[in-house]
Parts: C-alpha cells; sequence; structure tokens
C-alpha cells in the first residue's frame, strides 16, 4: 500500500499522534520536558493537518520540530521510550517526511545512543530504514551514519556484530544505486567537463555530482581501511577488519562494475589503489613454502592467512572478470600469481581456493580469448591464456605424485590410501582405508598406486566453488582428498567445451558468410581472418597443457562418465584442429586416442594383451572421430588406421569377401585374452569398421587421397613387420584399400594410381598371406572395374588393365598363377571387346621369365595358343607384331626346350597367316600408319616405330626376322639350329613379299645384326667342358663346350649368310651399297678369321677363299644339292669340285653377281669379259678391300702375344693349317692388284709372313706337322712363304722399273729369315722348346727346325744376288753390305751354330757373293756407295777367322783339318781378291786386313786340346798361310804408297818385338822355376813363336833384301842372343822347335863387309 494516499496520511497523522500521547503518558513522571514536547507535539501536527492541503510536505518542511520531542524521548536512554521513539521516527521515515536537517539530528541522536550501547539493533534498523527510503542524507551525515554501523559491528554481541554487517552490506549498496539511480537521471545531458580533471589529486572529487561523489569517498576510505590506513572520509571509526574491508570491496566491485568503468575517478581508485593493495596483500601467500621452517629465514615469513586469501582471491575473480579492459598490465600480474598459487609448494587450501578461482575464468571462454589476445599474441609479453592451461595440467600431474601434502586431516593416511575412513564416508566414498579396499564403484583416478576419487563439484559450464564462499571460516579448512582434482578436472573440461563451441559458432557463422559473400563476387579469394589468428594462436597455446593433463587423466580414470568426457574433450579438440589446419596438435590429440585405444605397454608386450572395456571404449571415440570428422582427418588418417589395424588384431578380425572383416580364430595371432564384454561388442565394432569405410564415399577427393595414403603407408608398415616372419601378416590395410576401392568405383580415376600402386608392391612381398591378399585385391578391383559401367570407357579399360601387366614384374610363381587366372577368366568374359586392351593382355601372356618354373610356361603359352588360334582375326593388326614378340619370348625361355621349339613353329604359323592375309594387313597396317604420322606431325615429333622408313606389312616382317634372329643366337645349341633353319627358309620363301628398300635393312639389320651377335657370343663363350647333353645323351668332343657349339653356330651362320648374297646377289647390286656391305661382310670373315677357334678361323679364311671364288664360280642354282649342304656347312666350293670348273669344256656361268665377276686365277680360259672402266674400277676396289682384310687378318693373327712371362700359356696361337692358307691366298690376291702394289704393301706382307713364320707349334699337334728334325725338311707353311716371295720376285723380274725398287726389300726379307738359323724367332715371351725335347702329352710349345728354311732361303738370297748384283737398286741400297752384315752372325758364331751346316753354307755364300759382288764394289769406289761396307766385311772376316766359339770335343783330327782348310781358303781370298787392289780400297780396311794376318800368324792355337792333338790342332797351315800372306804384302816391290808401305813395317815391327818378349819371358820363367816344368800354356806359346819365328826366316830369305828397312834388320838380329839362351830349356818339344828358329840364321851369316868398298857403306 503506497504512503501517498489519503487513507495512508490520514492513518499516519492518527499513529503520531498516539505515540506522542504514549510518550507524554511514559515521561509525565521522571521526564517532564520530554512530555511537554510531546504534547506540543501533537498539537503541531494537528495544525499541519487542518491547515495544508499537501499534509506530507508540510510535515516535511517541518521535520525537524516534529521529530525533536522522539529524538529528546531517546535521550532519557530509558529502554521503553527509546524503543518508543524510535519505532515512531521510522515511522516517519517510512513515509519519506523527514527533511535533511531533520535526519541529521536523528543520526546525532543514534550516534549518542550508539555510544551508550543502548538498542543496538533498533539503531541498525532506524539508520538503515532512513538510508534506503530516501536520499536526503548526505556527506557527512552520510558517513557519521556509516560509521556507526561499522561500530555496531565491533560490539562484544554476536547478533549485534552479525546484523551490523549485513546493515553495512546494504548501505554500501545503497549508496552505490544512489549513484547509478542518479547517472540514470542525468543520461544525455551533456555536461561541460571541468578543466582540472579529478585523478590529479586522489581527493579531489569536485567534478562528481553528490551521490557520486558519497559513492566514492566510501569505496575510497574502504580501501584506507583494509590498507590499514586512516580513512578520510569515515570520521570517527575506531576499529575494521580486513577480511570485512575485502568482502565489502568485492561486493561493490561485482555489483556496480559500471560505475568503474563509466567514471575516470572510479578507474583510477581501481588502478592506483585496489590494485596495488591486492599485490600488496598476496605477498605472504607468494614468499610462502609448504614446510620452510620460518625459524630457518632470515626475517620471519608472515604465514598465508586463509580468510584474507581467500577473499583476494574472490576480489581478483571479479577485477579480471569486470575490468579486464582497464587493468590489462595488472590482470597479467593476478593471473600470474594465481598460477603461482597451484605450485605443490603451496598449502593445500590455498592450491584449493586457486584451482577454483581458475575453474571461475575456464567457464568464461570469451575472457579467456582476451587473454590470448591481450598477451599470447603481443610480442615480450607473457603467455598467460598458456601458462594457466599449463599450470592446470601440471596441477593434475602434481596431485598424483605428492598426494594430501598441507591437509592435515588426511597427513597420516597412507600414500594411495582414501583418507581416514570417517573422511571417506563424509565423501561418500568407500569405507575401506588404505589400498586393499574392496571392489571400487565410486568415480576415481588411479595411477601408479595413487587413488583420488572424483566428486561432482559443479554443474557443467559453471563454476561452484567450495572455498571461495567459506567466508565465516578463520582457519584454514580441510580439504577432503580429490577436491581439488576433481575442481582441475571439471576446469578442464569446461576449458575446451567453451573454447570449442565458441570457436565452432564462429567458424560457422564465417563459412556462412563466406558462402553469400562468393555467390555475390564469385572472383574475390578469400582472404585469411584475423579471429582466425586468435583461434590458432589460442589453440596453439593450450593444446600441449591439455593434452598433458587429459592423456594422463584418461590413463588414470577409472569410471566410465569420465573417461567419456576425456575422450570426448580430446575428440573436440582434434575435429576443431583439424578445422583451423593445425595439423601437430590435431595428431598429438589423435595419437592420445589412439594410445588409449590400446592396451597398456601394447608395443613391448605384443604377445599377451588384454583389451579392457576402456580400450573399447576409446575404440568407439576413435570410430567416432573417422566417422563424422573424416575430411578433416588428413594425414592424421594414418594414426587412426594404424591403431584400428592394431584392434582387428587384436580382436582377430580376418578380411573376407571384398575385404569386409569378421570375427575369425586368430590362427597365430597374439594369445589375447578377450573379456566377454568385448566379445559382446565384437560384431558391433567389426560393423563400424565396415560402416567407416562405405562412409568414404562421402568424402571429398583430398580426404580420400589421405585416406588412401594413409591406408598405403600402414600397408607399408605392416609390410615391414612381415619380413622374414611366418607370423600371420595384418592384413587389415589391404582389406581395407580393397573395400575403399570398391565402394568409389564410380571415381576410381582418380583413387587407382596410388591404389594399384601400393597393391602392386604389396604383390611383391615374400610373406604368401600378405602377397595373396595383395593379388587378390588388385585382380578384383581390376575385374570389378572392367565390369562396371564406365563412361567413357576407352581410357580407363587401360587405366586398369595396367597393373594386371605391372603384376608380370612380380617374381613369385603364386602371383603369377593368379594373374594368368584372371588373364583368362577376362579372355573368356571381355574377349571380344578388348579393342584397345589387347597390347597389355598380350604383354601379361608373353611376360614369362625363366625363373618362373615349367607350370607357369606352360599356362602362359596356352593363353598365347589359344590366342593365335582364336583371336588373332579379331585384334587390331597393330598387335599382331606384339603376337610375335610374344611368341618370340616362348622360344627364348629356357625351362622348356619343347615350348622352345614349338613356339619356333608357332612363328612359322603366323608368318603363313601374314602371307595369307597379306593385303587385308597391309590395308589395315597402312590406315593405322597414317593416323600415326598425322598425330606425330601434329606434336611435331618423328614416327617411333620400329624400323620405321619400311612399309609397315614390310615391318611387320622384319620383326619376325629380328625374333629369329634372336633365337639364332639362343643359348641352346637345337634352338639355335632350329631358328637358323626358319630364318633361311622364311627369308627364302616370303621374302618376294618385301619390298627392294626392305632387302636393305634385311641385309643390314637382321643379317648382318645376327652375325654381329653370333661372333659376340661365339668370342664370349665358355670353355668348360659339358659332361652331357642332359639325360643320358653323350656329347661328341667336338662339341663338348659351349664355346666349340658355338662354333658351330657361327660356321653355319656365315655360310648362311654368304648363300643369301649369292641367291640375291642381283637384288642387293641394286642397293646402291654393295661395296659397303662386302666390306662388311669381309670384315665379319675377318673376325672370324682372327677368332680363337681353330674351326671357326680355318672356315672363314675358306669361306674368303670362297667369296673371292678363288676356285670353281658355280651359281646357286646351278650347284648339286650335295655341293649345297657342304656349303652350308662352311665346306668352301674349292673344295668340293676342283676338277668339273677347269675342264675346257666348260664355259663361264655370266652371273649377274659382282663376286663372280672378280677375276679367277684357274687358268687362261676363266679371265673374266672384258668390262666397262667404271666396272673395273669397282672390281679393283673389291680386290683393294679384299686385300685390306687379308692384312688385317694376318697382322692380327701373326702379332705375337704381348707381356705375359715364359711360363704363361698365352691364350691363343694360330694352328699352322690356317696360317698356310692365309700365305696361300697371296698369290692369287697379288695377280689382281699387282697395278698398284707399292714398297709399303711390301712391307706390311713381308711383317706377315715373319710373323706367320715365328709361330710356334703345340706340342701335340708337332707329329703332324714336323718332319722328323733330323730330316732338313720344310714345313707347308715355309714352303708357302717362299713360294710367295718368289711369285713376287718373279714379278718383279718381268716388270716395270718403278716395280725393280722392290728388289733390296725381297733381300731384306730374306735376310731376315737366313737370321732364324742362329737366331730361331721369338713369338712373344714364349718359352720353346727343341722338338726333340718335347713330351707329346703336355702342353708345350715347339719350335720348328728353322736351319731348313733359313738355308734355303740363303740359298735364294745368292741366286738372287748373282742375277741383280749390278742393279741400280741393289747398289744403292747397299744390299751387299746387308748380306755381308747377315752373315756375320752365323760366321761369328761358327762352332756355336744351331746346326754345323750353317756356318760352312754361311761362308761358301759369302764366298759366292764376294766373288761377285768385290769387282762392282771396286768398279763403284768413287760414288761412295760401298764405303761402308768395307768395315763390316773386315768385322766379319774378323769374327769368322778368330771366331770365340772353340770346336766340340767330339771333332775329329780330319774334320778340323777340313775346317782349317775353310779357313785358308777365305785368307787366300783376301790375297787374291782384295790385297791386290789396295788401291781401290780403303787404306783403314787394309790395315785392319793387316793387322788380321798379323794377328793369325802368332796365335792361333785353341787351348783346349790334348796334349797329343796339339801339332795338329794349332792351325799351323792357317798360321802359316797368315804370315805367309802378311809377309808377302810387308815386303812385295809393288808398293805404290808411302802409307802402305808404313803399314807392312808396322806389322813386321810389332810381330818382332813380340816375339822377343816372349822369348825372354819364357828365359826368365825357366830359370825360376827350377825344375818344375812350366805351364802348358806358356810351352805351347814359346813353340809357337819359335816356330813364326822360323817362317819368318823363310820369307825373308824370298824377299828383295831392298824391300827391308835397316830398323827389320836390326830386330832380327837383336832375335838371336835371345834364341841362344833359350838352349838351356829342359823341354824336349821347346829344343826341337828351337832348332828349326835357330837353323835359318845361317843363311844370313856372311863374313863382314869391309867399311869402305866403293866409296859406300
Amino acid at each position: 500500500m503506497s504512503t501517498s494516499t489519503p487513507e495512508a496520511v490520514k492513518k499516519l497523522l492518527e499513529n503520531m499522534q498516539t505515540d506522542l500521547r504514549s510518550l507524554s503518558m511514559e515521561c509525565k513522571k521522571k521526564f517532564p520536558p520530554v512530555k511537554e514536547a510531546a504534547e506540543s507535539g501533537i498539537v503541531k501536527i494537528k495544525t499541519i493537518a487542518a491547515r495544508n492541503t499537501d499534509i506530507l510536505a508540510s510535515l516535511k518542511e517541518n521535520s525537524s520540530e516534529v521529530v525533536q520531542p522522539f529524538l529528546m524521548g531517546c535521550g532519557t536512554k530509558e529502554p521503553k521510550i527509546t524503543q518508543l521513539c524510535l519505532a515512531a521516527v521510522q515511522r516517519l521515515m517510512t513515509h519519506e517526511v523527514v527533511s535533511e536537517a531533520a535526519a541529521g539530528n536523528i543520526i546525532n541522536m543514534l550516534w549518542q545512543l550508539m555510544e551508550n550501547g543502548l538498542e543496538e539493533l533498533k539503531l541498525l534498523q532506524t539508520v538503515l530504514v532512513l538510508l534506503t527510503t530516501n536520499t536526503v542524507v548526505h556527506d557527512e551525515i552520510l558517513s557519521k551514519a556509516i560509521v556507526l554501523c561499522f561500530r555496531l559491528h565491533f560490539t562484544k554481541d554476536n547478533i549485534t556484530n552479525n546484523t551490523a554487517a549485513a546493515t553495512v552490506r546494504q548501505v554500501v549498496t545503497v549508496v552505490f544505486e544512489r549513484m547509478v539511480a542518479e547517472d540514470e537521471r542525468f543520461k544525455g545531458i551533456v555536461e561541460q567537463p571541468t578543466p582540472v580533471q579529478g585523478n590529479t589529486n586522489r581527493r579531489s572529487v569536485s567534478t562528481l555530482r553528490p551521490s557520486a561523489k558519497d559513492a566514492y569517498m566510501l569505496f575510497q576510505d574502504l580501501c584506507q581501511l583494509v590498507n590499514a590506513d586512516a580513512p578520510y572520509w569515515l570520521v570517527g571509526m575506531t576499529e575494521m577488519t580486513r577480511t570485512f574491508g575485502l568482502e565489502l570491496l568485492e561486493s561493490v566491485l561485482n555489483d556496480f562494475p559500471g560505475v568503474f568503468l563509466q567514471h575516470q575517478e572510479f578507474s583510477f581508485l581501481l588502478k592506483e589503489r585496489v590494485c596495488p593493495l591486492v599485490i600488496k596483500l598476496f605477498s605472504p601467500n607468494i614468499k610462502f613454502r609448504q614446510g620452510s621452517s620460518s625459524a630457518a629465514s632470515p626475517a620471519p615469513v608472515e604465514k598465508p592467512y586463509f580468510p584474507i586469501c581467500m577473499r583476494l582471491l574472490r576480489v581478483v575473480s571479479v577485477l579480471i572478470k569486470h575490468f579486464y579492459s582497464l587493468l590489462v598490465t595488472e590482470c597479467e600480474i593476478f593471473l600470474s600469481l594465481l598460477v603461482k598459487f597451484l605450485d605443490g609448494e603451496k598449502p593445500q587450501w590455498l592450491r584449493a581456493v586457486a584451482v577454483e578461482s581458475v575453474h571461475r575464468l575456464c567457464v568464461q571462454p570469451h575472457l579467456l580469448r582476451s587473454f590470448c589476445q591481450s598477451y599470447d599474441m603481443k610480442q615480450h609479453s607473457t603467455k598467460v591464456f598458456r601458462d594457466i592451461v599449463n599450470a592446470l595440467g601440471s596441477f593434475i600431474q602434481s596431485l598424483f605424485i605428492v598426494p594430501n601434502t598441507g591437509n592435515p586431516a588426511a597427513t597420516n593416511a597412507p600414500a594411495g590410501g582414501s583418507g581416514s575412513g570417517a573422511q571417506a564416508a563424509a565423501q561418500g566414498g568407500p569405507g575401506a582405508g588404505g589400498q586393499g579396499g574392496s571392489l571400487i564403484t565410486q568415480a576415481a583416478f588411479e595411477y601408479r598406486g595413487t587413488w583420488i576419487p572424483l566428486m561432482t563439484v559443479s554443474v557443467q559450464g559453471s563454476a561452484k566453488a567450495t572455498y571461495l564462499e567459506m567466508l565465516d571460516k578463520v582457519e584454514p579448512p580441510s580439504i577432503p582428498e580429490g577436491y581439488a582434482m576433481s575442481v582441475a578436472f571439471s576446469a578442464l573440461l569446461d576449458l575446451v567445451r567453451g573454447i570449442t563451441s565458441m570457436i565452432e559458432r564462429e567458424l560457422a557463422k564465417e563459412e556462412e558468410e563466406v558462402a553469400v559473400r562468393r555467390e555475390a563476387n564469385p572472383d574475390q579469394n578469400a582472404q585469411a581472418e584475423p579471429a582466425h589468428l586468435v583461434w590458432e594462436e589460442m589453440v596453439s597455446a593450450c593444446w600441449c597443457g591439455l593434452l598433458a593433463a587429459l592423456s594422463l587423466l584418461l590413463d588414470a580414470s577409472t569410471d566410465e562418465t569420465a573417461t567419456e568426457s576425456i575422450l570426448k574433450a580430446e575428440l573436440t579438440m582434434a575435429s576443431l584442429c583439424g578445422r583451423l589446419g593445425l595439423v601437430t596438435p590435431r595428431d598429438a590429440f589423435i595419437t592420445a586416442i589412439c594410445k588409449a585405444s590400446l592396451p597398456p605397454h601394447y608395443a613391448l608386450t605384443v604377445l599377451s594383451s588384454n583389451l579392457t572395456a576402456k580400450n573399447i571404449q576409446c575404440m568407439r571415440t576413435l570410430l567416432n572421430l573417422a566417422h563424422c570428422h573424416g575430411a578433416v582427418l588428413g594425414t592424421s588418417w594414418q594414426l587412426v588406421l594404424a591403431t584400428l589395424q592394431h584392434l582387428v588384431w587384436i580382436l582377430g578380425l580376418k578380411p573376407g569377401v571384398g575385404g569386409a572383416l569378421k570375427p575369425g580364430r586368430a590362427v597365430e595371432g597374439p594369445s589375447t585374452v578377450l573379456t566377454t564384454a568385448v566379445m559382446t561388442d565384437l560384431p558391433f565394432i567389426s560393423n563400424i569398421l565396415s560402416r567407416l569405410f562405405e562412409s568414404s564415399q562421402y568424402l571429398d577427393d583430398v580426404s580420400l587421397h589421405h585416406l588412401i595414403n594413409a591406408l598405403c603407408s600402414l600397408s607399408l608398415e605392416a609390410m615391414e613387420m612381415a619380413y622374414g616372419t611366418n607370423k600371420e601378416p595384418s592384413l587389415f590395410a589391404v582389406a581395407k584399400l580393397l573395400e575403399t576401392g570398391l565402394v568409389n568405383m564410380d571415381r576410381i580415376e582418380i583413387l587407382w594410381r596410388p591404389l594399384a600402386g601400393h597393391l602392386l608392391e604389396v604383390c611383391q612381398h615374400p610373406n604368401a598371406r600378405m602377397r595373396e591378399w595383395g593379388a587378390e585385391a588388385v585382380t578384383a578391383l581390376i575385374k570389378a572395374g572392367l565390369a562396371y559401367k564406365h563412361n567413357p570407357p576407352l581410357r580407363l579399360q587401360l587405366l586398369l588393365l595396367n597393373p594386371l601387366k605391372e603384376l608380370s614384374n612380380v617374381l613369385h610363381a603364386d602371383i603369377r598363377q593368379k594373374q594368368l587366372e584372371s588373364v583368362l577368366q577376362i579372355l573368356q568374359s571381355q574377349g571380344d571387346s578388348l579393342g584397345p586392351g589387347w597390347p597389355l593382355v598380350l604383354g601379361v601372356i608373353g611376360a614369362i621369365r625363366n625363373d618362373q618354373g615349367e607350370s607357369l610356361i606352360r599356362t602362359a603359352f596356352q593363353c598365347l595358343q589359344l590366342v593365335v588360334t582364336d583371336f588373332l582375326p579379331t585384334m587390331p593388326c597393330m598387335c599382331l607384331q606384339i603376337v610375335v614378340d610374344v611368341a618370340g619370348s616362348f622360344g627364348l625361355q629356357n625351362q622348356e626346350l619343347n615350348i622352345s621349339l614349338t613356339s619356333i613353329g608357332l612363328l612359322w604359323n603366323i608368318s603363313d597367316y601374314f602371307f595369307q592375309r597379306g593385303e587385308a594387313i597391309t590395308q589395315d597396317l597402312e590406315r593405322e600408319e597414317a593416323a600415326l604420322q598425322k598425330q606425330a606431325r601434329e606434336k611435331g615429333e618423328p614416327l617411333n616405330r620400329p624400323f620405321h622408313p619400311a612399309p609397315p606389312f614390310d615391318c611387320l616382317w622384319l620383326c619376325l626376322y629380328a625374333k629369329l634372329g634372336q633365337l639364332c643366337v639362343d643359348p641352346r645349341p637345337a634352338v639355335r639350329k632350329s631358328a637358323g633353319q626358319t630364318m633361311f627358309s622364311t627369308i627364302a620363301a616370303h621374302g618376294t613379299l618385301l619390298q627392294q628398300s626392305t632387302w636393305h635393312i634385311v641385309v643390314w639389320k637382321v643379317l648382318f645384326h645376327l652375325l654381329d651377335c653370333v661372333r659376340k657370343s661365339s668370342t664370349t663363350a665358355d670353355k668348360e667342358k659339358i659332361e652331357s647333353g642332359g639325360g643320358n645323351i653323350l656329347i661328341h668332343h667336338s662339341r663338348d663346350t659351349a664355346e666349340k657349339q658355338w662354333a658351330e653356330t657361327w660356321v653355319l651362320t656365315l655360310a648362311g649368310v654368304a648363300r643369301i648374297f649369292n641367291t640375291r646377289r642381283y637384288l642387293l647390286q641394286q642397293l646402291g651399297d654393295f661395296f659397303k656391305a662386302w666390306e662388311v661382310l669381309l670384315d665379319h670373315i675377318q673376325s672370324a678369321a682372327l677368332s680363337k677357334n681353330n674351326e671357326v678361323s680355318l672356315a672363314a679364311l675358306k669361306s674368303f677363299q670362297e667369296i673371292l671364288q678363288i676356285g670353281t664360280p658355280v651359281k646357286d642354282s646351278a650347284m648339286p644339292t650335295e655341293a649345297l649342304a657342304l656349303a652350308v656347312m662352311g665346306v668352301p666350293p674349292v673344295l668340293i669340285d676342283p676338277l668339273s670348273a677347269s675342264g675346257p669344256g666348260r664355259h663361264l656361268l655370266r652371273s649377274d653377281s659382282m663376286l663372280e665377276r672378280l677375276t679367277r686365277y684357274n687358268g687362261a680360259e676363266l679371265q673374266a669379259p672384258p668390262q666397262g672402266e667404271e666396272s673395273a674400277l669397282e672390281d679393283a676396289a673389291l680386290w683393294w678391300s679384299a686385300w685390306n682384310t687379308w692384312y688385317r687378318t694376318g697382322t692380327d693373327s701373326t702379332r705375337p702375344p704381348s707381356g705375359g712371362t715364359g711360363t704363361d700359356r698365352p691364350s691363343f696361337v694360330p694352328s699352322q693349317p690356317f696360317l698356310t692358307a692365309l700365305v696361300q691366298i697371296v698369290p692369287a690376291l697379288y695377280q689382281h692388284i699387282e697395278t698398284g702394289f707399292s714398297m709399303e704393301d711390301l712391307r706390311k706382307l713381308g711383317v706377315i709372313l715373319h710373323g706367320a713364320v715365328s709361330i710356334p707349334i703345340s706340342s701335340d699337334a708337332s707329329p703332324f706337322i714336323l718332319p722328323s728334325y733330323t730330316e732338313a725338311v720344310l714345313t707347308s707353311l715355309q714352303e708357302a712363304v717362299l713360294t710367295a716371295l718368289d711369285v713376287l720376285q718373279k714379278a718383279i723380274c718381268v716388270g716395270p722399273e718403278s716395280l725393280q725398287v722392290m728388289y733390296p726389300a725381297i733381300f731384306e726379307q730374306l735376310l731376315l729369315f737366313v737370321e732364324f738359323s742362329c737366331k730361331p724367332p721369338q713369338y712373344g715371351k714364349l718359352e720353346t722348346k727343341h722338338v726333340a725335347n718335347a713330351k707329346y702329352n703336355q702342353a708345350e710349345w715347339v719350335a720348328l727346325n728353322y736351319v731348313p728354311f733359313a738355308e734355303r732361303s740363303l740359298e735364294v738370297v745368292v741366286d738372287q744376288y748373282q742375277k741383280t748384283a749390278c742393279h741400280k737398286a741393289v747398289i744403292n741400297e747397299k744390299v751387299l753390305q746387308n748380306i755381308i752384315k747377315t752373315l756375320r752372325m752365323p760366321l761369328g758364331l761358327k762352332y756355336a751354330c744351331p746346326s754345323e751346316s750353317t756356318w760352312k753354307l754361311a761362308v761358301s755364300s759369302l764366298l759366292k757373293v764376294l766373288s761377285i759382288g768385290l769387282p762392282v764394289a771396286r768398279q763403284h769406289a768413287s760414288s761412295g756407295m760401298f764405303e761402308t761396307m768395307w768395315p763390316e766385311l773386315a768385322n766379319a772376316f774378323e769374327d769368322f777367322l778368330f771366331t770365340k766359339s772353340t770346336p766340340p770335343d767330339n771333332v775329329s783330327i780330319q774334320e778340323f783339318q777340313k775346317n782349317e782348310a775353310i779357313d785358308v781358303e777365305v785368307v787366300q781370298l783376301i790375297s787374291t781378291e782384295i790385297l791386290p787392289f789396295a788401291n781401290f780400297i780403303p787404306k783403314d780396311f787394309v790395315g785392319q786386313i793387316m793387322t788380321m794376318l798379323n794377328k793369325g800368324s802368332i796365335h792361333s792355337q785353341s787351348s783346349s786340346f790334348t796334349e797329343a792333338e796339339i801339332d795338329v790342332r794349332m792351325r799351323e797351315e792357317f798360321s802359316k798361310v797368315c804370315f805367309e800372306t802378311l809377309l808377302q804384302f810387308s815386303f812385295s816391290n809393288k808398293v805404290s804408297t808411302p802409307q802402305e808401305g808404313y803399314i807392312s813395317r808396322m806389322a813386321l815391327s810389332v810381330l818382332l818385338k813380340r816375339s822377343q818378349d816372349v822369348l825372354r819371358r819364357y828365359v826368365d820363367d825357366e830359370r825360376l822355376s827350377g825344375r818344375c816344368p812350366l805351364p802348358r800354356q806358356q810351352v805351347t806359346e814359346i813353340i809357337f813363336v819359335l816356330k813364326a819365328i822360323s817362317t819368318l826366316m823363310d820369307s825373308l830369305k824370298k824377299t828383295q833384301p831392298e824391300n827391308v828397312d835397316g830398323t827389320t834388320w836390326a830386330q832380327v838380329i837383336a832375335l838371336y842372343p835371345t834364341l841362344v839362351e833359350c838352349i838351356t830349356c829342359s823341354s824336349s818339344e821347346v829344343s826341337s822347335a828351337l832348332k828349326e828358329a835357330l837353323g835359318p840364321f845361317k843363311d844370313f851369316m856372311q863374313p863382314p863387309v869391309s867399311r869402305v868398298q866403293n866409296g859406300e857403306s
């Protein structure tokens, strides 16, 4: 009921009068003044009521008077009166009839009552009524009223205290409410701001309106009081508590945030007063550490005080919540402090209230976002948001590590226990104390023995605190176990929920806006929103801490609901990170869920693991994640799938048809103990798994690729694991790849490459089960793909069939079997519609390899036979070439010889098909070709196909020939033979279809290529012996190595090619490069001839003779069949029918073959018909080409091996028949090239002949080639060499002058051979044995007996020299000197010559040559041509006459005398042919001759004879002749020059002096030796000297005295006394010789002539 209605006013007046009456009654006796005042009051009221219409207004005006009696009544301090008065005053207040002055009086009166301690509750009630009913109380009165309430709060009486506290709170609220109302009234009125800002001086409030000013003063004083400073405005305060002050501050801040935000003055107070105050009050909490004794610290640390601390945290919560924007820096400090309070070393109660405060923040996601923006995203700022989350996480961790610290009630409980029983019971937890409790039904966390119960602390999304509300507690409360954990847990969940729902809401809104914007403006690119950065930063800042805490809690959780909450938090975080594109955190959360899905320590104990209900719960979450958030998983699919795979592994699910997983008995999987709960979940899980992959059809392409990639990676890991183990591999990934492929068949194209590529890798795995599934998957997908109605179908067909072809590269037979089965199925179901797929299918059939075993090859071959019989006409013609290739590859496989031979038959059938359908195939191929060429032109590339320039149909043939050519070089001789026959037959039978230009390719690319390959294979073939030909077939020794078998192939191939050259010669000639082909053929003949195989090399030379047609020119058609057969075997026609061609009646078969135009050498009637000049030139070119081939063959085959020691056996030494055949070609070839034959050619020929002759023979061949070494016979090779030189020499003889300059070269060549007599040629460094010492069964080399050859050569030299001595070239080239020089060697060796006949022949030859040559030399003396010959001749004489070799011991006396006679013959030559012509001869030479004769005349005996023979063997006859000759010319009267006379005299004086010396030495030695005889040597010498002296005396007797000068005589006479002294010698031999020497002196003994006789002395 309103107080202003007339009834109410009437009632009021009545009540007032009643009150005054009662007062008057009460005070009548004791307090008369009061009684009077009351009565006058009654009159006053009546008067006001009577006079005024607005009674209330006039009452108010007069209120001071109206109130006065009551105030006086209160002054009596009588309880009854006081109560009555206060009630009356209150009534007035209620009707708002109290003026400001009256109110002041009332307050003063109340103050007195308060000081007297009267009616305290009534006082509080009155103040409250006064302040709430009207706004008249301001300034000091107001402050006095408030102080009054405060003072009543601190009385001794509890009830009063509490009432006063409530009143103070209400009064404070009223003050601020008034201010809010005042602001509301003045809203919209713009005031002029005063120039002085309110916050320049903290007490300046001049800018504030009255109510605002009161509020300001009140708030400022509250801060002062809490800070324990004197108030400015609340004068008269006597006592105050901090706790109460903080509560009041908190309520103001919480209830009136607008005041502080709108008014600068209040904001200033917040910043300058409240924040510093809070920070200051926090300090004991910051410094305090649990358990540190205060005594130890230097200054006593103030202990944290629960009531204050808790209230401070409340204030901070309010500040942060409402004034965060104002107090950014301060809030940073508060939040950091808050985080610190969670530390483990703080008291438990402090941590509990701190965690409650943090929880309050966590339910305000927008506030958290502001933190992130203001701090975490600013440089150099504390990462506050991150720190809060991390602190929360660390707090949770610390609870598990240090339980119950600082909780007095639980300190004695065992760690990990559940606290004391009473406490546990109070919490509704298990009553069992200690660890061994009964089954835990209460929700709790348990980790490493620490058990923490979980309580319901607040409703989701609100932070209802317990300890922050304990305002009545002074002592810190005991915190029940698990409380802090429960709050922290709620905080975490609320934090995740808040952030994720806030960001997701905003994301959804943004996506809508983007969509709308894109519709409006499609081209605009989306820019990164700044909001995104905040979201990303928030997630980045908090994910680590969240994940650590959640993972730990998940691990420790024992309650399904709690686990569900944690999983949901992790799931939403993972999804959010995925949407924001934050890969690392997304993967981290998913990893955590994955880890939790598997049994603990799963990785370590794969063998036995218990799958718990919690694992299954986590797994469901994981499946849920994959199912609902598949699109944001990206690369994390891998984590998810890996975990699902492990689950499948543990549950023993096995893949079935189409890749779906079904429960199956694990064969040898882990011995998992599956609980019944898990077993019931099995069908559900396998169902969800299938649904998960079915749902992949709803993923976009990118996400699908992520899924496929993850499955592939997973499969790769499974493959890695399955290496080297027989365990059942994990087939999960392969099965799921198949399943995913099948459900996405409509877009198979986009995922086919990675999918098929990976499955192909699986097919190559060594583990059979794994690759079996790989093959199953890939073939199932291919078949499904081919059956699916694609659009467009063509390209896909190739794409799908390609992996089928790739399977061919897999080495495992089971895979190939599967592949071939699939091919069979495809051929049967889609064979007619394969079209462009044919090449791939044929590729599969043809991809056989030798290592795949017979059965596979057979299967594949059956497929091929099916194709050749049924499908040749239906396939595109371009595939025919592939069919040829495939058939060829079956020929080349080496597992089954029959298949190889059958496939060669198939090739023959295919060639028949080509032959029959030629026209149709040609048209098709030409159409195809035109299309291909057009494509190539458009691309600007050349057309790429084998044998390109040839027409397409010819190319088909060429491919066929090329395949047969490959088979011709197969490792198996049977296949080579069969293929060779087929190939040469096919070319013969179907060659007519080929165009001329194609023949060019046949020659070069097929035939010559084949020859190249055969040559290469033959040269590298193995020389190991082959024991048997498989089974019991014995192999002939001529074919018992691969090399010998290849030799046969080489011979046959060479013969076959030569045959084609003959049958198609007319055609080949028109090709334009016949000469080049001829050269290549010659090159093949050359390399065959140089092969290290006697059979091949000899056959090659025979082929050489054959294509040169040295022998019978027979056209193929005219050749008898046997001859043809022999020719194919490599037997040249020259051996077939040598007579039939040379008969006089046989005419020359003129043919179109250039080969046959070559000149023959069989006789005059075979000369080629005359030809044009050009043709003759071409012929000459062919002959010279043949000569070059011959030269290269000869050079290479006769070149000695390089390197190696004498003991190394060289790899190959040419055989004698080969060398003979080689040399026998020369005479014939020479006739055709003699016109251009030069000195250089002759030199080349000489080198080869020399080389050929030098080659030794293997000892096992020697009995067939060597004559017995006593016979002086030449080998056929040596004969051939001399014949060749003879032909040349005869040609030179009749040739022009230009040819005759070759004489010296021929001499040089022959002289080289002559040297062989003394110095057999070396073949490289090969050690040869003499034939007599060689053992036939050992691999040794036997030197031929070169003596007969050398001697025959010497005879030829002498013979030739006799004919050509006067030839200019012979003179100019010093042939005579060379002959002498060559003969020096046998002459010098003499007895040391290998054969005695050699030196005798040499001497006789020398004498013959000199008898012809010396006159020529004298004749040309002036030209100087022979100057160098004379010293050479002198040396030859010297070497021969004074040889260093000694005659053998077994030489008879007669033999020796014969030999001496030869020496004498030489001296006689000197005396007849040389010395008489001294004037034409150089003086030095004559001097040398003289010295030699001098030497011969003295000392010519050999020291090796027996004494008996000494007289004979002294070569006395020789000495005598020398001496005589010397003396004859010494004293000749025909001295033509003083020089000659001097030489003679000098020779004599030397002779005499030497004799004198020898005699003297002998006399002295004889005397000294006494009776001992002197050495034999010395006696022999003295005897010889004595004989020489006697010879000298004889000569002097015969000479004219005037020819002997005085000194000579003096020397002769001087000898006499010495001779006399020798008489005393003891040797009878010396004595007899002395006698002979002394005898002749008598002829010169005369009486002395008178001094002067006829005037002469």
